[in-house]
């Protein structure tokens, strides 16, 4: 009996620590458009996984559709909802790869620049998804200077060489505060050269006063203060530089302005938190055969979509409700 009561346990704690297996969609050829609907009533009720399996049995009973075509970038957007980022970039690839000339590629290109900008994460980390969210952001830019998506993806190109500057200076700050003015230098000197048009100039040109005074390279203290109160007079960083060389026998010609130029300031966004409902959603397309565009008929599409469209294993489709008839019926779609 103890032995016997030793393998209940056994088998019964397998089971408990196996992982269930995911639901699969039971193959069963159904029309394009109740598939489709399907995974759009899913996409709707924020059931991505659920989306996706149903737009991939469109691609797969259908492949030669103008359907499928469009089931591929909902896929993507699927997968984008669902933060599977490494997913959603994938299927852009393959509708870019697939349909370079589509009308809709651009959207495309734009999602999966997001993809890459949601990774971003703060300035003392590692910024890889920063330099390629940068490269794709400024892709779409460049490939459709026109569109809603470029004007989006200018705003983000900003933040990006913000976040990218910040990551210098974090660097910056650290070599300055070890005793290490020479590297610190370096990295200062890189935000005014290569990011001077990011809210990080002005404390870098400070940082260049400070770390020159630092060495004794009076000259280029000078030369940096000057650079830093002819652009932006009225910054507080530009008070703080005038009030050091002056603690130092140099006080600069001109006098900080609390009414002049400053820097620029970004608004804050939280990288690692990404919010969802900013990012344009794709264009709008005209319904396949069988969809019902008609507000009032929405429900019955929906519960015929879930009638017929295959279900996972398992799961059980709610019954549809009686089908109206009639010439009213029919022709107001009532």
């Amino acid at each position: 009996m103890i032995v016997a009561l030793a393998a209940t346990v056994a088998v019964s704690g397998c089971s408990i620590f196996k992982p269930k297996k995911k639901p699969v969609l039971a193959y069963e050829e159904r029309p394009v458009e109740l598939l489709y609907n399907a995974g759009a009533s899913r996409l709707d009720h924020h059931q991505w996984t659920e989306a996706v399996d149903y737009f991939r049995e469109v691609e797969r009973q259908h492949p030669y559709s103008e359907w499928a075509r469009r089931s591929i970038l909902m896929t993507a957007y699927a997968h984008y909802m669902a933060n599977n980022y490494a997913e959603a970039i994938s299927d852009s690839d393959q509708f870019i790869q697939l349909y370079p000339g589509n009308v809709s590629t651009p959207y495309a290109y734009y999602l999966k620049a997001i993809c890459y900008f949601e990774q971003i994460v703060d300035v003392g980390r590692d910024q890889a998804s920063t330099s390629e969210a940068g490269e794709a952001l400024r892709e779409v830019a460049k490939r459709y200077p026109l569109t809603e998506y470029a004007a989006d993806a200018r705003l983000k190109i900003d933040m990006v060489q913000d976040q990218l500057a910040g990551k210098e200076m974090t660097i910056g700050r650290f070599y300055l505060r070890s005793g290490d003015p020479m590297g610190a230098i370096g990295r200062f000197k890189t935000v005014v050269d290569k990011y001077q048009t990011t809210s990080h100039a002005p404390e870098a040109l400070y940082r260049l006063v400070e770390a020159y005074l630092t060495i004794g390279l009076i000259g280029e203290a000078q030369r940096n203060a000057a650079v830093l109160g002819y652009n932006y007079p009225g910054d507080p960083w530009y008070a703080d530089a005038y009030a050091l060389m002056a603690s130092k026998g140099y006080q600069p010609t001109v006098a900080p302005n609390p009414a002049g130029h400053r820097g620029p300031h970004f608004p804050l966004f939280g990288f690692g938190h990404p919010d969802k409902d900013t990012t344009l959603p794709p264009p709008a397309a005209s319904p396949p055969p069988g969809q019902v565009t008609d507000a009032g008929a929405a429900a019955q599409a929906t519960a015929d979509a879930n009638a017929g469209a295959p279900l996972p294993a398992g799961q059980t489709a709610t019954p549809a409700p009686p089908k109206k008839t009639g010439f009213l019926h029919g022709f107001l779609g009532l």
